[in-house]
């Protein structure tokens, strides 16, 4: 008989699950590193080019795996982060003054920096548009760094890197939708804007069958991917439309006592069957989407992301200026930016620093900060074409990610050592 286990807080999963993320996309990129450097690279870029087509009446879509994945599977993940900001604005974290105004002040100095930097390398080179490369933070490897140390860390530090990653997930959003956009088409963004106008009309009335913003998400990718705005910015508007709303308590108390009165066995299991519907059903459309995502993201949509993605042929292009100004931003830039918002913030009186986390704490969260992997891929492939330059860039981000892993990894152990009380010697 197995021993039984703890309940934990919804935090605690989100952790737990993250941290296995982090695993998972390290096992994937690793995979996809391999295949690209291994005699059998051909068959990799093969992989990644190779077309697949969805026709719809008129409409015809033909994509290589590579754009599929990248406009359409991310476009679910751009969601799932779409649907986080929303939560913690409102109910999470964030909704704090003083801890939105920490995790806002270290976001904001986390990208300013190492974009700074990154463009004052690259000024009037050919990968100057790529300063957008080492402004986003990883979640999921982060946090899966922070959970080798287990008990070691403060809670407070997880949050606040949790909050700092959301705030940073936004900065992330707003610069593709701004500065990474192509030409845009008027009629499609027309329609997009109908399209979205619908669902927040949806949200607004509370709709709460997922059914209806499905079809309405799957209208308003397609049409923001012709418009020429990246198609991962559907995700993002269509979780802003998606309702949260907390549930009325009369309800629960009444069904309650219902199913507490006597009565023969099919009766109370029947009552007990009807309690349980409703409170399936009073949960919130964005956290059941939330709940219902999650999985499909950490386990699909994030390892498929890295095996297309983070497969570099090293023979192909070596490190040049963009790899350096992307390590720089990443390993130098972010913890410099993150602990130097933080501290004006805290400095000037509208934050302070979580309980039990110290400044050296706020260090290591910033050197883990600079874990870009995902976001910075993704960033990647839009900042460059294919060829040297993107190269250069995904090599960039692949070794200061798994630097920044290293040194926020190793200064947490050495910080977590010395604040550890020392047991008495004996005389």
């Amino acid at each position: 008989m197995s021993p039984p286990t703890s309940p934990q807080t919804p935090f605690a999963r989100f952790v737990h699950s993250e941290a296995f993320a982090g695993l998972l996309l390290i096992c994937t990129a690793l995979l996809a590193f391999l295949w690209a450097n291994s005699p059998w690279r051909e068959a990799y870029a093969t992989f990644q080019h190779l077309h697949f087509a969805l026709t719809l009446g008129s409409a015809t879509l033909d994509l290589s795996v590579q754009h599929w994945v990248n406009d359409g599977l991310m476009a679910v993940f751009f969601l799932l982060v779409g649907l986080e900001i929303k939560r913690e604005l409102l109910i999470g974290e964030l909704s704090s003054r003083r801890r939105a105004s920490l995790a806002g002040a270290a976001a904001a100095g986390g990208m300013l920096l190492p974009g700074l930097m990154y463009a004052l390398l690259n000024a009037g080179g050919p990968g100057a548009g790529g300063w957008g490369v080492p402004m986003a933070t990883d979640i999921a490897f982060a946090l899966g760094v922070l959970a080798l140390l287990g008990s070691r860390i403060p809670i407070g530090l997880k949050v606040f890197l949790t909050a700092l990653a959301i705030v940073d997930d936004l900065g992330a959003v707003l610069v593709i939708a701004l500065f990474y956009t192509s030409n845009l088409d008027l009629a499609f963004l027309g329609l997009a804007a109908l399209t979205w106008s619908a669902a927040l009309y949806a949200g607004w009335r509370g709709a709460r069958s997922l059914k209806v913003y499905g079809v309405l998400g799957a209208l308003l990718w397609f049409f923001v991917l012709r418009s020429g705005l990246h198609a991962t910015i559907a995700g993002v508007l269509l979780a802003l439309a998606v309702p949260i709303r907390k549930p009325d308590p009369a309800g629960y108390l009444s069904s309650l006592t219902a199913a507490a009165r006597p009565g023969r066995g099919e009766q109370v299991g029947a009552r007990l069957r009807d309690l349980e519907d409703l409170l399936e059903r009073a949960q919130s459309p964005l956290h059941r989407l939330e709940h219902a995502l999650h999985p499909f993201v950490t386990f699909v949509v994030l390892p498929v992301f890295a095996l297309v993605n983070a497969g570099v042929s090293v023979v192909a292009g070596g490190v040049g200026t963009v790899s350096f100004g992307i390590m720089l931003g990443l390993l130098l830039g972010k913890p410099l930016g993150v602990v130097g918002g933080a501290w004006l913030a805290v400095r000037f009186g509208v934050a302070s620093l979580p309980r039990r986390v110290t400044w050296g704490h706020m260090i290591g969260a910033g050197l883990l900060a600079g874990i870009g992997f995902t976001m910075s891929l993704f960033v990647s492939n839009l900042a460059f074409e294919e060829g040297a330059l993107l190269t250069q860039a995904k090599l960039g981000v692949l070794m200061a990610s798994v630097l920044a892993a290293v040194l926020g990894l190793g200064w947490l152990w050495w910080i977590s050592r010395q604040a550890r009380p020392q047991a008495p010697s004996k005389a």
